[in-house]
This record gives structure tokens, sequence and C-alpha cells, in this order.
């Protein structure tokens, strides 16, 4: 059920990016999210009486995970989306999965992964490649798919960062997610600098989107990305961007117009089946991963 809540609100990110830049430049919609998710997150806290981390030590560590997980993505996705789709923008997110995957063996999180969770990845990957169809010229790709790439694997990054240095530490996850996005505010206001002080026309549709995607499809869903990882892992939790194809290709295509075909659809439905698999709890008898201790991010943390 959270996993479902977290997919749509992500997945509906990139369509709010869609049009609030047709009349924002990135630098603007970039620092616009932080701010009004930072400012959504500070107000919870206030009123349910979370105190945000005080350790200068810890807010170090938050500053990086801003960085990876917020600063950098965020940037990355505005700049990516002047030139993609909404659409292709978030099927070529959900290869932060496998950036995770690849990651998490690398640095030992993983251990002996389950052949039913590879599997379901790399299936996954495969519905991500039929959607994206980089074999035919249809302008999918070029330097904004890059750069939406660049920010799925910074998702990975800062998820990774994130379950080993920050959650589970005794501080609850809203007073971490508020902080987060309030550390990812002031690493991107410098960047008004760089095309964020032209003056702004917006129409009253293009700043509700604007202000639905800071207070909704950043600050509740950052909130709700940092409960997952304190709930189900790093892994599990970049899981979601197989989702997010279904409803940013469905949006795209319903409130957009953008490009929807049965090639299209097929490969949505195979990262469906892809989710499925990854989320497969283990068989009986199955060994653990790191016999005699559980890696740091299965711990379940505070919410």
């Amino acid at each position: 059920m959270r996993i479902g809540v977290l997919a749509l609100l992500w997945g509906s990110t990139f369509l709010w990016i869609e049009v609030a830049l047709e009349a924002l430049t990135p630098v603007q919609v970039t620092f616009g999210r932080c701010l009004l998710g930072a400012v959504t997150l500070l107000a919870l806290c206030l009123l349910s009486g979370r105190r945000l981390p005080r350790d200068p030590a810890v807010w170090g560590r938050i500053a990086v995970a801003a960085f990876f997980c917020n600063a950098l993505p965020f940037t990355l996705f505005s700049f990516g989306q002047q030139s993609i789709d909404s659409g292709v923008a978030g099927v070529l997110n959900a290869t932060t999965p496998l950036w995770s995957l690849l990651l998490g063996a690398a640095v030992g999180t993983e251990g002996a992964l389950r052949p039913a969770r590879v599997a379901g990845l790399l299936l996954g990957f495969a519905g991500v490649v039929l959607i994206f169809a980089p074999w035919q010229a249809d302008g999918s790709g070029g330097w904004g798919a890059l750069a939406v790439i660049g920010a799925a694997a910074g998702y990975a990054v800062g998820f990774l960062f994130m379950s080993r240095h920050l959650v589970g530490k005794g501080i609850p996850t809203l007073a971490l997610s508020a902080a987060q996005l309030t550390a990812a505010t002031l690493l991107t206001a410098p960047t008004l600098a760089a095309g964020g002080l032209e003056p702004v026309e917006i129409t009253p549709g293009q700043l509700v989107a604007t202000v639905i995607l800071g207070v909704v499809a950043t600050g509740v869903t950052f909130h709700l990305t940092y409960r997952n990882i304190a709930a189900e892992g790093a892994t599990h939790t970049a899981t979601v961007g197989y989702l997010l194809p279904v409803v940013s290709v469905a949006l795209g295509a319903v409130v957009l117009h953008e490009d929807f075909s049965l090639r299209i659809a097929l490969g949505m439905a195979v990262v469906l089946a892809g989710v499925a698999l990854t989320r497969r709890s283990a068989p009986p008898g199955f060994p653990p991963r790191s016999p005699g201790r559980r890696p740091a991010y299965e711990g379940r943390g505070h919410r």
C-alpha cells in the first residue's frame, strides 16, 4: 500500500515539472520545489512537536544526502525535461533500482541476492528498455535523457547513504526529511544566479502545478520515501521507481497528450511483473544475507 501511494505521488512529479517549466526556468523550478517542500515539512514538525537535529555531524550527513537525493536529481530533472516528455522522464527514472542494486552489491549491503529478486530487477529493466525503445529515433534520447539517468543514479546514491547514515539513528523521519529539504533549499539557492532571477509571468494553472510540485510531490512524497527507507530498506524503496513509468506515462498521455502506444503498454506490464518479483519474500530456509548480523538499512527506525 505504501509503495503504491508513493509511486502515484512520485510518478506525478514529472507532470508538475513539465507544467511548471512552461513559466519558470529550471533553476527556479528546482529551488521552488525544495523551498515549498521544506516549508511544508517544517510546518508539520512544528505541529507535531518534532525538533530538527542539533548535532553538527548529523547536519553534515544530511547535507550529503540532500545533495545526492534532492539538489542534484531535482536540478537534472528540471533541465532534462526541457527536451524530453514527462512520461519518458518517469521511464528513465525507473533505472533507480538497478543503480541501487549495483551500489548495494558494491558496498556489501545486499549480500547474496536471491535469484527471483535479480530476475525481477532484470525484468523491470527490460520493461524500461521496451518503453524507452532506444532503437527508435523518436527524440527520446540526447542530453535530456542522460540528465534524467544521472538523476536516477543520484537517487540510488542518496537512498543508500540515507539508509546507512541517517535512518535508524534515533531521529524521527519527519525531522530528518524536513532537515534534508531545508539543506537542499540552501544548496540550490546559489543556482538562482544562473537564470533564476528572471521575471516570472505565470498563469493560475501553472502556479497551482508549481505549488503541488513543491508541497505534495516533493514535501509529502519525500517524507514517505524516508519512512519507506526506514521500514523496507534502500533497495526496496528504489523499486518504486519501476512503477513510475505507469503513472508518468499515463498522466503524460491523458493530461499532456504525449505519445502512448501498444509498445508502451506492454513495457509497463513487464515493469509491473518485475516489481512483483522484487517484492517477493525469501523462501523458508533461505540463508540470510550476512550470517550473524543484519544490514544497517533493515532496521525499522523511527517513522
